[in-house]
This record gives structure tokens, C-alpha cells and sequence, in this order.
């Protein structure tokens, strides 16, 4: 089912919330800046190189600058950065671990050129050697990575809760963020699917989950939220991610979600599919179309 034009109006008619996608670097990194004002995005996160591969070229500079002049110019932000799929930073085996390492850094050199000031990456799995000696080899690529001179933040995203993963919970990520060495340039990522995957329902006890996070780590620390529906039911561990209101989460429970004031001033970003139901526009204006009935049943002025 297609998104109504009616809703899809609602992208201009709605602009205060941060809301956007996932968009493609294809041909170069600074025309991303341009597909996301041209899905109705007012904030985006890319990859900024090839996410399925270990190699890549360096970021020319003239290349980053038109980057970031493309964002002032389309006053877009902020932009968000994410690792890409093969490092695992709890790997134990050494030759991974050092690639991935070494991606980490790279990538926040390149945020920095670029002006993306979060980066955000997932764990990774310990591959049955345990959580402590995981989180321990996560913890010291990360401190290794704080150690550059750059402003980057690093954001660590909650997994669904698949075997061996790390990260599932919201004391697990506190574990880590407490045993840096600088907790300071670390943030949280929190993300519906992989939450609702894991145990939390967020569509009901969505303001619980962050009164936990509030409780662990301070609410202060959540910079980005990826707001994508769930496949799979409640606890499956199932990372699959559907289109905003269709999968298991459903439309009452986004709207349970985006009724907690205290995301209203975040990037909202999705990662969901493109496909013959609803495209990236048709997501951000349900998106948009969900909030404003949350603004319209509060019975006030709605920023929405």
C-alpha cells in the first residue's frame, strides 16, 4: 500500500521534528546532502565510504567541503555517520579486531573532515568468548579512537539480542560507557526494532525504557534514535526491519513512542526498506502524520 498524497504533504506541512533516513553516498559523498533534502529530510545519516568492504580511498578535501557547504546551504542537520557492516570490535580474533579498529579511527577522522559530529556503531559479537573479554576488547578500541584529536561523538547502538551480541540491554551499554576512559565523547543510539527485538515494548513502555536509560546513563547521553518498525515479535532477536507502522510495532505503538517529549528534539532517523509499499517519503510523512495526531490528541499547540 502506497502512502496517500495527503500524508505526503505532510512533509512540508510538519518540519519541526528531525526526521530522515538512511541515504546513498552513490557517486559522491556530498550529493547525499542533496537526496536527503530531496526525500523532505531535514536531518540524514550516511555511510561515508563502502559499507561492505574493508578497503577504501581517502576523503579528498575539496569533497568534504562541498559536503559541508551543502548542509548549510540546505540547512540540514545534523548529519550522522555509521560504521560499516564488517568490523566487530569484541572480535577475538586478532586480525579482525585489528581491521575494525582501524576503521573506527579512520571513520572518525572522517567525520571530523566531513562536520558529522556522531558516528554511531554497533558492538559486535564476542563469538562465544564471553561477554567480559568482549566488552573488554570493545572498550579499548573505543578509548583508542577517543585518543585522536577530533570532536566526533561516538554512539553505541543497541542490538536485537542475537547470540554472542553485546549491547541488547541498557546496563550492558552503561557497563561500557562507565569503563571508558572518556565517557564524556560517548553517546547511545537507540534503536525501536532492535529494542523491540530484544524484550523491550516499546509500544507500550516506551517512556519506561528511557526512565531506565535516564536511570543508567542519563537521558542526556541518548543523541540519536532510529526509529524503524519490527518484523519480528516482541523478544524474537529477530534484526529485521520493516516500514513505520507495519511491522510489529504498529502505528499505535509510534505514536505511544513519539508522545515522550524528551525525543522530540532528536534526529529521528529511519533505516527501513524501499519497495513497492512505501519508499523513503512515504515513511518520513507517516512518520510526520503519526506525530501530528500525538500532537493533535495532547490538546495543545503542536510543534508538528
Amino acid at each position: 500500500m502506497l502512502i496517500s498524497q495527503e500524508s505526503v504533504s505532510l512533509i512540508q506541512k510538519v518540519p519541526a521534528l528531525l526526521i530522515g533516513v538512511h541515504v546513498s553516498i552513490a557517486g559522491s559523498i556530498d550529493l547525499s546532502v542533496l537526496r536527503a533534502k530531496e526525500a523532505g529530510c531535514n536531518t540524514f545519516q550516511i555511510f561515508t565510504r563502502n559499507p561492505r568492504g574493508w578497503s577504501f580511498s581517502p576523503l579528498q578535501e575539496a569533497i568534504a567541503g562541498v559536503f559541508r557547504e551543502n548542509l548549510n546551504r540546505n540547512r540540514i542537520w545534523p548529519p550522522v555517520a555509521h560504521m560499516p557492516y564488517l568490523p566487530n570490535l569484541a572480535s577475538p580474533k586478532d586480525d579482525i579486531y585489528r581491521r575494525s579498529v582501524e576503521t573506527l579511527l579512520s571513520e572518525i577522522k572522517r567525520c571530523d573532515l566531513l562536520g558529522i559530529p556522531f558516528l554511531v556503531t554497533h558492538l559486535g559479537s564476542h563469538l562465544g568468548f564471553g561477554e567480559e573479554e568482549g566488552r573488554r576488547r570493545i572498550v579499548s578500541a573505543i578509548d583508542r579512537a577517543l585518543e585522536l584529536d577530533c570532536k566526533c561523538m561516538i554512539l553505541l547502538e543497541n542490538t536485537a539480542g542475537q547470540k554472542n551480541s553485546l549491547g541488547s540491554d541498557v546496563d550492558a551499554i552503561c557497563a561500557i560507557l562507565s569503563s571508558s576512559s572518556a565517557p564524556d565523547r560517548l553517546g547511545l543510539c537507540l534503536d525501536t526494532c532492535h529494542a523491540f527485538a530484544a524484550g523491550y515494548d516499546v509500544r507500550s513502555r516506551f517512556s519506561a525504557l528511557l526512565d531506565e536509560v535516564d536511570r543508567s546513563i542519563g537521558i542526556g547521553k541518548l543523541k540519536v534514535i532510529h526509529m524503524n518498525d519490527c518484523k519480528g515479535d516482541l523478544g524474537s532477536h529477530l534484526d529485521r526491519h520493516e516500514h513505520i507502522g507495519l511491522g510489529k510495532i504498529g502505528e499505535s505503538g509510534f505514536r505511544s513512542i513519539l508522545s515522550d517529549k524528551r525525543i522530540r528534539d532528536l534526529p529521528l532517523i529511519m533505516e527501513t526498506p524501499i519497495d513497492s509499499r512505501r519508499d523513503d517519503r512515504g515513511n518520513i510523512a507517516k512518520l510526520r502524520e503519526l506525530a501530528q495526531e500525538v500532537g493533535s490528541a495532547q490538546h495543545g499547540p503542536s510543534r508538528n
